[in-house]
Order: C-alpha cells, then structure tokens, then sequence
C-alpha cells in the first residue's frame, strides 16, 4: 500500500513540472486528471477511480502515461499507459488484460472495451469513462428502498451459487454514505471494495485489471439480501446478518488435509527454463520448506507474495526456503512461463517456481495427490526440516481485510520461527 502510494505521490508531483514546458508536439496531454471508469457488468454498472498524467520524457511524442486504478484504500499504478492520438491504452501485464478506448473529440469521454485472459479464452467487456471528480455510484432505485442506518462492522454472509452456498464475512465501514470494506471468505478475500449505502442500498465494486466484483444490496428488517456478479459471467445471491457472537469462518489451517501417511508433501516440476525441480532435491533436504501453491493471475497471491518475500528476506540465512507452484491460464507452458516470470520481477521473487499445471482446480488437485485437494488459490504449505508437513493454510486474507491481515502475517512468522 505504501509503495503505491508512494508512486502516485511521484506521479502528482511531475506534474507542474510538466505543464511548465511549454509548448508539446505530439501527444496533447489533456487527459491529466480524475475520470469516472465503467465496466459494463451483467449487474449493471461496474464503477472505479481512474487517473491519468503524462509524465515528463525526453520525446513527448512517446505517449507514455503514468495511471493509477483507485480503489477505496488501493492505488494500483497500471504497468503500461499510453496515449495514441485519440486512442488510450492501459495495459495490465499481470494480468494479460487490457483496456483500449476512443476518446471523443473534446476529450470528455472514452469508449472501449476491456480484454482479459480467462482460462483459454479472451473475454470482452465494453468500457467507458468521463472524466472529472463524480460519485463512484449514481442514485439507488428509490422505489425499492430499504432500511436505512449505519452498517459498519462484522456481517455473516452466505453466498448461493449453482453449486451450493458457501460461508463468509462482511467487513464494513461507513464514512456518511461513503463505503468501505471487503467479504472474507474460507478461500481468500475481495479485497478493496468502495461503494456507498443510501436509502437501505449497498453498493460495493473493485476493479483490478484482472478482476470486476459488483455487490449489491438491500437492507430489511432481517439483514442485507443481494447480489455478487464477478467479471462477465458469475452471479451468485447472497445474505447477511450482523455476526454473532463467537461466529467465525472455517478454520482455514484445517481446511485443505495431507492424505499421504508419511506425512510428506511429493512433487516434481519443471522451473522457467525448464529443469526439473523435485521435493526430494538436495536444496531442500534439512530446511525450512514454504511450498506456495499460486497463480500469477491470482489477486490474493499477488497480495501474498510481498508478505513471502519479507520471510524470505528475514529467514533464509536461518535455513528457510520458498518454492512456488505456478497454475497458469492456459496451460502453454511458453506463454506461461513468461507471466510467471513478471509475476517474479514484480514481486523480487528469489526463490524457485515451477510450472504446474493449469488454473483449473480439479486438474490442478491430481497435479499433488499427497493433498486433499486444490481448493484455494493460494495454499500454503509449511514443511519442517524433517521433511514432514507441519501446516496448510488454504486461502489468505490480504491487505484489505485491516486487522486480519496483521494477523495473519503474525501467524505465518510464527510458525516459520517454531520450525527453523
């Protein structure tokens, strides 16, 4: 959060800069400021912060922008921006999405469409955006309002979906109309949401280059009763209730069990170049062992990966030692390998990763038949130095569920230390 913050502090501060050099050929660089982005979700309305600036570069004529996705608490600095004529180009490399979109020709609006890699598929959704300061939402439906009040606090939620209904948590604070907060779930979080409630209205999205959560709902007497839509086509109802007392999630260290009666996690896979790296390697023989099983494309792997880099950094001269195991979109091991490759240059990724299979999680299950199953992305496992398992943890709570993050990174220090 910080380094985010920090970036976006440089990008403002070249600024004045900029506009005191005169006269530009080349690009105009008019887009600066705050816009009002959309994405056209089966919900409706998908919104985020959008904010562009063109930096200072020794040819104007590149184009290049420097743009921030803003989210609640979040500034996330987009890879790539440019600006070509009348066209606009963000480029989320992480993710391999990308958004293009026209501007019109006062330069008050854009209209495009934003591409994305999803699986072996390249889903597009229409986007558009005006610029200037603009409340994320517009008004809610008054004809169907709810009860109004504060929210903030802790909600039991039960999301339902086509296969089945599942437990989570709300986490909301409200700052007049304005919210904030995330859904904590047995598998990971949402993490930044920004919305508002009005009328007895939630409504809360996030937009991450990679993934578009819309929340909405109504409060009545008995609780908030909604919808989630996630990118283009999942939608799931859920409910909530103000939580009770004692109430929790499942236990997320309980979650995913080790079915080999030796007590030992087996693997072997190629790393990025292509050598085969095997749980029996001598490397790891008498260490500490962090096997993460990620996905570059993942939201709360990316969340996670700083948090394994500090251990990494404290630990390693002490006998600690990290591996991740990458399941990727598409299964092309060529194109895979070089999304996993940014994902470690992104990071300051020291440690080995390994190519592992595809993002689909039953495939992914028999990829490591010592395990109950792939149910989560990421799933961290801990081996002590006997080469036995000494915990999994399914799922993660990021930097945007506030004091469960905190304990979390407490909780993995912990156990790294008892086994070094």
């Amino acid at each position: 959060m910080r380094r985010f913050l920090a970036t976006w502090t440089l990008f403002a501060a070249a600024l004045p800069a900029a506009l005191s050099c005169g006269t530009r050929s080349g690009p105009r660089p008019d887009v600066a400021g705050t816009w009002r982005a959309v994405i056209q979700s089966p919900g409706g309305e998908l919104p985020f912060t959008l904010r562009l600036d063109q930096p200072v570069t020794r040819d104007p004529r590149e184009g290049r922008l420097a743009a921030v996705v803003v989210n609640g608490e979040e500034v996330l600095p987009i890879d790539t921006a440019r600006i070509d004529g009348d066209k606009v180009i963000l480029r989320f490399e992480q993710y391999d999405s990308e958004i293009s979109a026209r501007l019109s020709e006062d330069r008050m609006t854009m209209t495009g469409t934003w591409v994305r890699q999803a699986g072996r598929r390249r889903p597009v959704m229409v986007f558009t955006a005006s610029r200037g300061e603009a409340p994320r939402f517009g008004l809610p439906v008054v004809a169907s309002a709810g009860i109004d009040g504060d929210i903030t606090g802790s909600w039991d939620v039960l999301f339902t979906d086509d296969e089945g209904t599942s437990p989570a948590r709300g986490e909301f604070r409200q700052q007049g109309e304005r919210l904030l907060g995330t859904f904590l779930t047995p598998t990971g979080d949402y993490r930044f949401l920004e919305g508002d409630y009005r009328a007895g209205h939630l409504r809360l999205s996030c937009f991450d280059g990679g993934h578009a959560f819309l929340f909405h709902a109504v409060m009545d007497a008995d609780g908030m009763t909604g919808d989630f839509w996630s990118r283009s086509s999942y939608h799931a109802t859920w409910t909530a209730r103000r939580a009770a007392a004692g109430s929790t999630l499942p236990d997320p260290y309980a979650t995913t069990t080790l079915k080999n009666p030796s007590g030992r996690l087996r693997f072997s896979f190629p790393d990025l170049a292509g050598r085969m790296v095997s749980s029996s390697d001598a490397m790891f023989a008498g260490k500490v062992v962090l096997v993460d099983v990620f996905g570059s494309w993942c939201p709360n792997c990316n969340d996670q990966a700083p948090v394994l880099a500090g251990l990494y950094r404290a630990y390693h001269e002490q006998g600690l030692e990290i591996v991740g195991l990458a399941y990727e979109m598409t299964g092309d091991r060529a194109r895979d390998a070089i999304f996993v490759g940014k994902y470690a240059e992104r990071h300051g990724v020291v440690w080995p990763l390994l190519l592992a299979g595809t993002s689909d999680k039953s495939e992914a299950s028999q990829t490591l038949p010592d395990l109950s199953g792939v149910l989560a992305f990421p799933t961290l496992i801990f081996i002590g130095r006997d080469g036995r398992v000494a915990a999994i943890h399914t799922g993660f709570e990021g930097p945007g569920t506030g004091r469960h993050f905190d304990e979390l990174k407490a909780r993995y220090d912990q156990l790294v230390k008892s086994l070094l």
